[in-house]
């Protein structure tokens, strides 16, 4: 945890310049939901008390964006910046946010905050807060060049992790983690829907040692070869019998739609836990512009693994 300078100023003199010089950011916006997202020049926003200004590194693609963008979440009465695997780094800081130090990488989760005084937040279930506030949402998330996040609610990263390579761990690894600590001790374990959530949590069941069955959709032959070089025991259509009884079974069904399925303390715990199994994210990279496509792909489930957005020098460096 940073415990440098006082809040509120940017410290890299050169940082300092490049905040001053430049006013404005892209940014992939939705209107209206149902039509395509549409890239815009936004101001970039000035870090309140307790928030972060961050350059987005890197931003997941999540099915959870499809609802927003598809409208089958509320959505907001203004323009919305969709986006909450966010990996950034600091380069501002607002009064009292005083978890990250300037320069740091952290990363940003759906969860944007949350009331902190309801009987939920006071018994350890953030996750069920009626006053949380998400990020992507509610709150402008990471399809843009930089974004503002509440500190409390952003994570340190593990090292060893390029930035579009941890973006999937903060929704799809996070879900995951969640839905297999539901699991128990269940030994036998199947995954219905082999997307970015199941190709994680498959790597951290095989490193607890459980035996995993995988199912896909029936012919999706790619999607099974994948599950198998992933660790599955058996790769199958949805519609098969597994070989063996499971003991319990986690479905990523894509007609489900997400909710707050997480607290703060299952991120720490899996963000901690990743390294260790070592947790490898399978990506495809577009850069920002490229948003609409991206959703595309997920939808149609054509991404083996996650699909994640990259910021232009980013996507140079890694093309």
């Amino acid at each position: 945890m940073f415990r440098g300078a006082s809040s509120g100023a940017i410290h890299n003199p050169l940082r300092a310049r490049c905040a001053e010089r430049v006013r404005k950011m892209r940014a992939m916006q939705l209107a209206e939901p149902g039509k395509p997202l549409r890239l815009a020049d936004r101001e970039i926003g000035k870090p309140g008390p307790g928030q972060l200004l961050l350059r987005v590194l890197a931003c997941g693609v999540c099915r959870t964006d499809l609802h927003i963008v598809d409208g089958e979440l509320p959505h907001p009465d203004r323009t919305v910046i969709p986006g909450h695997e966010i990996v950034g780094e600091v380069i501002e800081r607002g009064a009292r946010a005083e978890w990250f130090g300037i320069g740091e990488r952290v990363g940003v989760p759906w969860l944007g905050s949350t009331c902190g005084d309801c009987r939920y937040c006071r018994t350890g279930r953030e996750n069920l807060c009626d006053g949380a506030r998400f990020t992507g949402h509610h709150i402008d998330g990471g399809y843009a060049e930089f974004a503002l996040a509440d500190a409390r609610y952003c994570f340190a990263l593990p090292q060893g992790y390029a930035p579009e390579e941890a973006a999937p761990l903060l929704c799809a690894g996070l879900i995951g983690y969640r839905a297999l600590s539901i699991a128990g001790d269940a030994q036998t374990l199947g995954i219905y829907g082999f997307g970015a959530a199941a190709h994680i949590v498959a790597q951290v069941a095989r490193f607890q040692g459980r035996k995993l069955f995988a199912f896909t959709r029936p012919g999706d032959a790619e999607a099974q070869r994948f599950a198998l070089a992933l660790g599955a025991a058996w790769a199958g259509g949805s519609d098969a019998a597994p070989p063996e009884p499971l003991d319990a079974a986690i479905l990523f069904a894509p007609v489900v739609v997400s909710v707050a399925n997480l607290t703060r303390r299952d991120g720490e715990e899996f963000l901690a836990l990743a390294p260790r199994v070592p947790v490898r994210t399978s990506v495809e990279i577009f850069p920002l512009e490229r948003a609409n496509e991206a959703l595309a792909r997920v939808r149609e489930g054509r991404i083996n693994g996650a699909a994640v957005l990259v910021m232009p020098e980013r996507t140079a460096r890694s093309g």
